[in-house]
């Protein structure tokens, strides 16, 4: 079965670029006034809508505060299509203050509910899903083995450490590629 790959994602400094500007022509502020309520430097603040720069979590989470968003808006861009984040390719965003790297896969959109499972597959034949209710998106990381996954016709192989999220409201398949294939799967629902 052919395997349909989806584009390469744009970069975590785009997508952050994208979201600030977004966010801040929302809220119709400057840039000098976003600089402001966020105390951060108006160069700073230019550079990251610029796409450069490297911004830390506690430079976004003060734009976040300022534009009034959550954080994850910032990082996550909205989607309904496949994504797949490979291990050790997410938008890593370091602390300032620590040791520590955040990487989100996913933000729960408002109003949604996620349900958590553990899903261990054999080799052997593919498990067919039909469409859940309206709305319903999937979110899967494999542990161990190989998986197949997705929407029927536009799925995607992933190895330990891969992320992918899907529409749930599609006929999607699962399909074991290696003995004890283990994944957890959140199934969201808005």
């Amino acid at each position: 079965m052919p395997v349909k790959r989806t584009p390469k994602p744009t970069g975590p400094l785009d997508v952050i670029a994208s979201a600030l500007r977004r966010e801040r022509e929302r809220a119709g502020v400057s840039l000098s006034e976003l600089a402001r309520r966020a105390d951060v430097s108006k160069s700073t603040l230019s550079q990251l809508e610029a796409g450069t720069g490297n911004p830390s979590i506690e430079t976004l989470w003060a734009l976040a505060v300022a534009l009034g968003v959550p954080f994850s808006r910032l990082v996550d861009p909205p989607t309904r299509e496949v994504r797949v984040i490979r291990a050790g390719e997410g938008a890593a965003i370091r602390s300032e203050q620590a040791h520590f790297t955040g990487t989100m896969l996913s933000a729960c959109p408002p109003g949604a509910r996620r349900d958590l499972y553990v899903i261990r597959l054999e080799p052997g034949s593919a498990r067919h899903a039909e469409a859940h209710i309206p709305g319903s998106v999937e979110h899967l990381v494999v542990s161990t083995g190989r998986l197949r996954a997705g929407p029927s016709g536009a799925t995607v192989d992933l190895a330990p450490g891969d992320y992918a999220t899907f529409p749930g409201d599609v006929p999607h398949l699962y399909e074991a590629l290696a003995p004890h294939t283990v994944a957890f799967m959140v199934m969201e629902h808005i």
